[in-house]
């Protein structure tokens, strides 16, 4: 009897990592994948912080990012619904013996201010991070050391091929589609409907973070740190470098670095663009060298639409001046230049170029390279115009439709390959009863 409640014990217990290590490994699989750029760029963070950007290939971040989001979304699918019960827990004690000492030397060195594992859905710091590898990783461990036994399957043997297939075919499909258009869930502070203003504002009898700056000059071969009060008068000090640290952490908007600087000028613009009563288009392009103008001609049709309607039309970028003539000289691009923050630029939209559409300072749209609206869509004022309005789905429906694309094919296969399975089966005894006649 006591072995019968120990073995019970061990059942539930076993079970419970185990869908604890599915759901884990299947949101952080799905968040990859919803936002290849974002988990991209994170990869480019590491790479730097090892110092391994010179021998790295600048396609390794784009690839590894669809490479981890496929492959933890099907571990994660695998445990649920019992695939592959040898190989699946084998590999996850693996990712996970790996994972919890990389996020012990991230916690302790922070050359990173998050592991990015959840990507701009979930953020928690290193020590956050380091504690849930733990728990994930004594899961792993009782996973692993009864995977024969402890596990039980949700799918029959006749389809679990179909359902296993299904899921890496399902999730790979859905990183390429959020490649090419833009993430269908959008967790960073310029989605749509957010009011920028707003996110730049700190709340009343909150403290913003303070910082100092501290300047490294030289003399005599002998380095020294000076702050902004005990500046060296001596003119015989060599500056050699600045540093600024963070004296006291307070309260950080979720939008803190966005201007909109005019390139011809100088002019600061970001005033004039977010109190605007009328719409904005924002042309969003970090790096023109390398941006994708095969939509260019729809670009210069928005231009010439935003012209005649009397719409404010500008291209951000962080490129130098150089890039900016070069571009204007192979697009035929006639509207206005403005500079603003790289790291800014990448997180507004995760395209390059990417179109924008603010009014007052209110995300009203947004659009990839290959979504960009046409002749036939802009065929009137924005304020008569669908796309000049705020889109009202929310984040509850859009995870129901991804959760209908996902269940709704897969019960369909599940049930034509039952339905085949049951037919030749029957098929299969009706030629044995004609053998045997």
């Amino acid at each position: 009897m006591e072995n019968k409640h120990l073995h019970r014990a061990i059942f539930v217990w076993v079970n419970i990592c185990r869908f604890l290590l599915a759901g884990v490994f299947i949101f952080s699989g799905f968040i990859k994948a919803n936002d290849p750029y974002g988990t991209a760029y994170k990869i480019q963070d590491y790479v730097e912080a090892w110092g391994l950007s010179q021998l790295i290939p600048d396609a390794f971040p784009y690839l590894g990012a669809m490479v981890m989001g496929v492959f933890e979304f099907a571990l994660g699918f695998y445990m649920l619904f019992g695939i592959h019960r040898k190989v699946a827990p084998t590999l996850m004690l693996l990712v996970m013996s790996f994972m919890t000492p990389l996020t012990l030397w991230l916690a302790i060195s922070n050359p990173i201010s998050d592991c990015g594992c959840f990507g701009d859905a979930v953020v928690l710091t290193n020590w956050e991070t380091f504690g849930k590898n733990i728990v994930l990783l004594i899961a792993a461990i009782t996973v692993f050391k009864w995977r024969k036994t402890g596990i039980v399957k949700l799918v029959s043997e006749k389809v679990d091929w179909l359902v296993a297939l299904y899921g890496v075919v399902f999730i790979i499909l859905y990183t390429l589609y959020c490649i090419r258009e833009l993430p269908v869930f959008d967790f960073r502070p310029y989605h749509i409907g957010a009011d920028i203003r707003k996110g730049m504002e700190i709340p009343e009898g909150e403290k913003p973070t303070t910082y100092e700056t501290t300047f490294i000059y030289a003399k005599d071969g002998v380095e020294k740190e000076f702050t902004i009060d005990n500046f060296p008068s001596d003119s015989t000090w060599t500056f050699v470098d600045s540093k600024t640290r963070i004296k006291e952490k307070g309260y950080e908007p979720p939008i803190h670095d966005f201007s909109i600087i005019s390139q011809e000028d100088g002019t600061d613009l970001t005033d004039m663009v977010l109190d605007d009563d009328n719409y904005t288009f924002l042309l969003v392009a970090p790096y023109l060298k390398n941006a994708d103008d095969s939509g260019i001609d729809l670009i210069n049709e928005v231009y010439d639409y935003s012209v005649e309607h009397g719409y404010r039309f500008l291209c951000l970028t962080s490129s130098p001046d150089e890039d900016i003539a070069m571009w204007q000289d192979n697009t035929g691009a006639e509207y206005p230049f403005a500079l603003t923050d790289e790291i800014t630029l990448k997180t507004i939209i995760r395209s390059n170029p990417g179109l924008v559409l603010l009014k007052k300072g209110v995300v009203i749209n947004k659009w990839s390279n290959n979504q960009l609206p046409d002749e036939y869509v802009l065929r009137a004022p924005l304020d008569k115009l669908s796309i000049g309005t705020l889109n009202p789905k929310t984040v509850s429906h859009k995870l129901a439709e991804v959760i209908g694309w996902f269940t709704g094919p897969l019960i369909f296969l599940t049930l034509c390959d039952l339905a085949w399975l049951k037919w030749h089966k029957r098929k299969k005894k009706q030629e044995e009863e004609k053998t045997e006649n």
